[in-house]
């Protein structure tokens, strides 16, 4: 019980009367699990269920409850003598435990529970009895991971003439489907917890005792189920850390002392019944289905079946099927005898032998090639290091999947994609007998992507036997049953396998080792059709010449074998001989063999071919039928069928087919064909459609279209005293000689000095009696700047050591470099502000196209590309922010913003290229912020912080602060993203011990890429397209890169003078240099510079980055809907980490991996 809130689409209540022989079933079993010495045959049930349900909330409300949704299920079972309850709880289903008061304003916990309606007498009115299950945060959190019917998410109970006499159900079996949840899976770090799964559970009964203070309330306590010793035992040994508080502790759920509030009921006009099926539920398998008010028909749902299928509706939906010439299971066709192509990654973490240390690896690609009319599959996984390769060999069924898949089919009988369609999840367990090692594999086929291949994603983890490297493995044919039952098809086998050692001594050993292997497919099938099904149960998956390879120089695993699929037998009937099932024939690969009686076949080409089958020649649909795309649409011919593509201009309309005109709307502010005055007198503003306004900035007057500086020094802004200077758009005042100030106020007297100032003074001997006029000979002498700030990099004159300091003098821990080297300081003392209103710190919009940002002191620059060329004539001050010192710059290609840090502040900014104002989003708890990277797919940023040795992530807005790293860290500068596969890289230039880094980025699996033969790592960047990962070392003076991925590192160019940051965009990397004051552009295919950038003002330039013109190509899991978490989402490689900030205080944040 608690107020809920449906307006507006956020969610909705469904409910139904059912009497259907499965429903009245499924809820027997539920209530026969906690009354099982209770015969009970339900003649009706009724359904309510709630699904994503919002809280209620009144104006101004907790914000954190908006996008909260709760779902969930309760289900009266009834007969003629007796009525049940069925509560039901998926996993992850709840959301939010209290709501806001519709009658007042407090928030009150929500109830579960049971309550009597209150009987009206002449003058008073009684309340009716209640009875309350749970009614607090913690106990109705643990709602879906307990049970009193030994279900998961189960509450079981009997209901009487009153709610005095509920009676809950008694737990009298072990609870099923007990699974570790998020915190466990972080704590011990491992992904695949088969092997606890299974570890028996012992319960407690369900105790309930009455309270009769007062009249006419039932108060029911109810224990939470304990784990057993049998499985703490398991556990501990497992992790090596006893933990019961992860799983199930034992509490009570509270009782109640006051009647509960009283809801209004809202009354729901019968509705005809339409079922649809429930995906958010489909992992807990403990939710009946429910009824909603729209129509599921092929009227509305054509898109969901292939192009190449029917749609055909049943009185309860609908269902796909392909039309003759393909196969498939509807959803999914492909032409019959056509080639396919399974394209796909795998990442595994596997323990070889008896080695302690895991084989890593990630990101690996997989490609598979099938002669579907032979049943024949080539399966190939790259870049296995040799330590692990030899020992996969014998695991010929980690390709043997895509061989079930597309296995020659005999007569009646259906190969994996005629039953799933290429969408499903395999759960494999391979068990070796020789010492008990085990090895989990898990894959997930998602269908046809728009290339018409077939994508796969898999995970392994665990031990395996090692094999020798240099051996070969030989497997006979086997056969293996697969069972199918609703959506699930289950097999198991023993299969044996022989290797032959490399020789020694002219003589080389055999050995024979085995495995058991149990799999389980589980996909979605359509339950609308009543008709019997036309496949066996049982089938037999037949596999022969079976050929293992792997070859140590291209690190290539290789699998081959031919697969049939057919009915249990030994091989004699003489239909297993027949060529079209053996793969014997010989027709050509674009065509289907046609078995006939015994031996006989004929070939038939597939659909989009033409010939006689034994040659089959591709049909040109384009030539042939020339108005096939309609008009303003191009026909693109491919094997077997054709792309219609619309022309320049054009696009398909909703229909999909039909090409329409595209209506274009110009934005000329950012494409700079507007006729406003230059940017640095005028400012284009977009309002939307093709229409702009033209506004002349501060400092200039006129239309907009023509802006005339206006003259600051004639309106007297400065003192008497001082001498007023008039520039474009702004002006500047400086007191006259003998008065100090800022120039609007100017006094008698001489500048006082700096610390610096003083602290040199006293070194050189002019201030005081003590010192010598010339200095001592090896005595330190500060060195400062025009300004009278320490400069960043101070040197000992007599020694030649240098070292960085701050802004008061002190040295930077990390720094001190020997004789020769001087280390790349930055100074924290921004430059003197110019007096008045300076430029304004606007961003200047920029035209389109791909550019080149690098921050210089108080500005960001840029510089347009062409190709892979700068045109430096049209290069421009983007931002102006003089009293700043920019250091790291970043660049967001989906809002078009760009981000920077100031160690002057110290703080972190961002700004549109749109035009506009700056924006600072971090500004404290700051040290040295230096290096920024952002996170275009995860909407974050990441930076490094050099004086408080950190490394960073928030939300772009720079909410939700959490810190990464703060240990291991001396002097951290550069830091980069691989967001598509979840990589975090940085560079630390600690002088004792320079590195670079890497980790995800949710700062797991942290370890360190490079540490032989650096000097001074400054900056660092990752080629999104090359995934290549370059930097460039002011000590070693060279630029470098490598693949993350692989061993070995390559020079690009050496000798370079003194590299800052560095960033790639096509064929040419591009960094900054501080002796050159330049930006040099080298290209890395031939290892030579090819052109430079000075800019007008020579002085030090700083962080560079790539403006894309459009983002790259790739997503993570981050990028939908913040992927699910509450707070920060951060990607790892194939997955995602949900974070939460630091001081999370107050805040209803969830962490899971």
């Amino acid at each position: 019980m608690a107020d809920l809130d449906t307006t507006g689409g956020r969610g909705n209540v469904y409910y139904r009367e059912d009497s259907s022989s499965d429903v009245l079933q499924l809820a027997s079993d539920y209530i026969k699990r906690g009354f099982p010495e209770i015969a009970f045959d339900p003649s009706s049930v009724v359904i309510v269920t709630w699904k994503l349900v919002a809280p209620f909330q009144a104006p101004g409300d907790d914000h954190a409850l908006e996008e909260k949704r709760n779902t969930f299920q309760a289900v009266l079972a009834s007969s003629d003598s007796s009525s049940y309850a069925i509560f039901l709880y998926p996993e992850d289903s709840l959301q939010f435990y209290s709501t806001y008061s519709k009658n007042g304003d407090e928030n009150i916990p929500a109830m579960v529970g049971f309550s009597q309606a209150s009987t009206n007498y002449y003058f008073w009115e009684k309340p009716g009895s209640f009875n309350v299950i749970a009614n607090d945060e913690d106990s109705i959190r643990n709602l879906y991971k307990s049970s009193n019917a030994g279900k998961q998410g189960v509450w079981v109970f009997e209901i009487g003439s009153s709610s005095d006499s509920i009676v809950p159900a008694k737990i009298s079996n072990t609870l099923e489907s007990i699974e570790p949840n998020e915190e466990d899976q972080e704590m011990t770090s491992k992904p695949f917890m088969s092997d606890y799964g299974s570890t028996e559970i012992t319960q407690q009964y369900i105790t309930s005792s009455t309270d009769s203070t007062e009249e006419d309330h039932h108060l029911v306590t109810y224990s939470v189920p304990q784990l057993g010793e049998d499985f703490l035992t398991s556990y501990q040994d497992v992790t090596g850390t006893p933990s019961t508080e992860s799983f199930y502790s034992p509490q009570n759920f509270p009782t109640a002392k006051a009647p509960p509030r009283q809801f209004r009921i809202q009354q729901f006009p019968p509705q005809p019944p339409q079922v649809i099926d429930v995906e958010e539920f489909d992992e807990t398998g403990i939710v009946f289905r429910y009824h909603t008010d729209v129509q599921q028909t092929c009227a509305n749902n054509r898109h969901q079946c292939s192009v190449h299928a029917i749609c055909k509706d049943y009185p309860n939906g609908f269902c796909c099927s392909c039309i003759a010439g393909y196969k498939g299971n509807g959803r999914q066709c492909v032409a019959e005898g056509s080639p396919q192509r399974v394209n796909g990654k795998v990442r595994g973490r596997i323990f070889v032998g008896n080695n302690p240390v895991p084989v890593v690896f990630e990101n690996t690609d997989l490609h598979s090639y099938v002669v579907m009319n032979q049943g024949r599959a080539y399966t190939a996984i790259s870049t296995i290091p040799e330590t692990l390769g030899y020992s996969l060999l014998p695991l010929a069924s980690i390709g043997g999947i895509i061989g079930w898949m597309f296995a020659v089919e005999q007569q009646g009988y259906k190969n994996g994609f005629s039953i799933t369609g290429g969408e499903f999840t395999r759960q494999t367990e391979v068990t070796f007998l020789s010492n008990n090692e085990k090895l989990v594999v898990k894959q997930k086929f998602s269908g046809i992507d728009e290339h018409g291949h077939l994508t796969i994603s898999t995970e392994m983890e665990g031990r395996i036997p090692e094999i020798p490297s240099g051996s070969s493995v030989h497997i006979e044919p086997y056969t293996e049953l697969y069972h199918t039952s609703s959506s699930v098809i289950t097999s198991s086998s023993s299969r044996e396998y022989t290797v032959t050692e490399p020789e020694r001594d002219g003589a080389a050993s055999t050995y024979t080792g085995a495995y058991q292997w149990r799999q389980t497919i589980s996909f979605d099938e359509c339950i609308h059709d009543d008709a019997p099904p036309s496949t066996p149960a049982t089938q037999q998956l037949s596999v022969d010449s079976v050929f293992v390879l792997y070859n140590r120089d291209e690190q290539i695993l290789r699998y081959a074998m031919s697969n049939s699929i057919g009915p249990i037998s030994e091989g004699s009937a003489d239909i297993n001989r027949n060529p079209c099932y053996t793969g014997t024939h010989n027709c050509d690969t674009n065509a289907v063999c046609r078995p006939g009686t015994g031996n006989r076949f004929f070939c038939e080409c597939s659909i989009g071919f033409r010939g006689d089958g034994n040659v089959c020649y591709d049909i040109d649909e384009c030539s042939e039928q020339p108005g096939l795309c309609g008009s303003n649409a191009e026909c693109n011919n491919q094997p077997g069928t054709y792309r219609c593509e619309c022309a320049e201009g054009y696009q398909f309309a909703a229909d999909g087919r039909t090409c329409v005109a595209v209506e274009y709307v110009v934005n000329h502010c950012q494409r700079g064909t507007h006729n406003c005055d230059i940017p640095q007198r005028a400012q284009c503003v977009y309002t939307g459609g093709s229409a702009y306004i033209c506004t002349c900035l501060p400092g200039f007057s006129g239309d907009g279209r023509a802006c005339e500086d206006v003259d600051e020094c004639q309106q007297g802004h400065c003192h008497p005293d001082a001498f007023c200077y008039n520039t474009p758009g702004s002006f500047s005042c400086h007191c006259k000689a003998g008065y100090r100030g800022d120039g609007f106020r100017c006094v008698l007297g001489e500048v006082e000095k700096t610390k610096c100032q003083h602290e040199r003074e006293v070194a050189l001997g002019s201030g005081g009696a003590f010192f010598q006029r010339d200095a001592r000979v090896g005595h330190f002498i500060p060195q400062c700047d025009e300004h009278g700030h320490y400069l960043p990099t101070q040197c000992h004159a007599g020694s030649g050591y240098c070292w960085c300091v701050d802004r008061d003098g002190n040295e930077i821990d990390g720094t001190r470099s020997g004789p020769g080297v001087r280390p790349p300081c930055l100074s924290t003392a921004a430059p003197p502000v110019v007096i008045g209103p300076s430029v304004r710190p606007d961003t200047v919009p920029l035209p389109p196209g791909t550019h080149l940002l690098f921050a210089q002191s108080g500005k960001i620059e840029h510089v347009p590309l062409e190709g892979n060329n700068m045109k430096k004539s049209d290069a421009k001050a983007l931002l102006h922010v003089p009293d700043k010192v920019v250091i790291g710059v970043a660049y967001d290609c989906v809002d078009k913003m760009v981000y920077w840090t100031d160690i002057s502040g110290p703080s972190i900014s961002r700004a549109s290229l749109h035009g506009g104002e700056p924006t600072t989003i971090i500004k404290t708890d700051l040290g040295s912020p230096e290096g920024i990277a952002v996170d275009h797919l995860g909407r974050n940023i990441f930076w490094t912080d050099s004086q408080l040795d950190r490394i960073e992530v928030a939300r772009l807005d720079g909410r939700q602060r959490r810190i990464l790293f703060d240990t291991g860290l001396v002097n951290p500068r550069a830091i980069v993203l691989d967001p598509v596969r979840g990589n975090l890289y940085w560079t630390d230039w600690n002088r004792e011990a320079p590195k670079i880094e890497t980790s995800y980025m949710d700062g797991t699996n942290r370890r360190i890429l490079v540490k032989d033969d650096l000097g001074l790592p400054n900056g660092l960047t990752f080629d999104p397209y090359s995934s290549m990962l370059c930097w460039v070392d002011a000590g070693t003076k060279r630029l470098e890169c490598m693949n993350p991925n692989q061993l070995g590192r390559r020079k690009i160019v050496e000798g370079i003078q003194y590299p800052f940051g560095v960033t790639s965009y096509g064929k040419n990397l591009y960094y900054t240099d501080w002796r050159r004051d330049a930006v040099v552009a080298v290209d890395r295919t031939i290892s030579l510079e090819n052109d430079n950038f000075q800019p007008h003002k020579r002085s030090r330039l700083y962080g560079i980055t790539t403006a894309f013109a459009q983002c790259p190509g790739g997503h993570n899991y981050c990028t939908v809907n913040n992927g699910g978490c509450t707070h920060l989402c951060l990607a790892t490689p194939g997955g995602r980490t949900c974070r939460c900030p630091d001081n999370t205080v107050g805040v209803d944040c969830i962490e899971r991996n």
